[in-house]
């Protein structure tokens, strides 16, 4: 499954320097299977509340870049050390429609042993789906939203969609 991710090798041009970050954190389980680890939001934060999320957020003062946010967000929100990712490369920026955000994907393969330490006032609920589910073009239905394509995926009775649906497939290759 590895080999059917397409992602860019150098962070790609993100327009200013204030765009959030969100890792894409890839892991193999015990079987072989390669899993992708999403978050659900708790319903008491203040923006996108319920939402099917990756770990991240918007730069801090203090991080060099969009890998810095992405690794110290999922540090925070699930307890991903950050030297046991290996960064694998990005997508393509996705500029949200709801808060006119850029956010810049990276991906990453967690090396060691799964251990996460979700921050419950940032995280409801772990999900962690086979990346060869997701690439299953069949699972996904689409909606036009004026005029625009917004896709859905079911995750064991939550629904991924918005942004992080958009990554999610161009992730596996669904999306160009």
């Amino acid at each position: 499954m590895w080999e059917r991710l397409r992602l860019l090798a150098e962070l790609p041009d993100h327009g200013s320097g204030d765009a959030a970050a969100v890792l894409a954190p890839l892991f193999e389980d015990t079987e072989g299977e390669v899993r992708l680890i999403l978050t659900k939001r708790p319903l008491t934060m203040p923006t996108h509340a319920g939402h099917i999320a990756f770990p991240g957020g918007r730069p801090d003062p203090g991080d060099s870049g969009p890998v810095d946010t992405a690794l110290r967000e999922a540090a925070e929100e699930v307890g991903i050390e950050p030297d046991s990712v290996d960064v694998l490369g990005f997508l393509p920026p996705i500029h949200t429609v709801e808060f006119s955000l850029m956010v810049v994907p990276v991906v990453g393969r967690l090396q060691g042993s799964l251990r996460l330490r979700p921050d419950p006032r940032e995280v409801d609920k772990i999900l962690l789906p086979r990346l060869a589910d997701l690439a299953d073009e069949s699972r996904w239905r689409s909606e036009d939203w004026r005029g625009r394509t917004v896709w859905f995926y079911d995750l064991d009775g939550e629904v991924l969609w918005g942004a992080t649906a958009r990554m999610v497939r161009q992730l596996v290759g669904l999306e160009g």
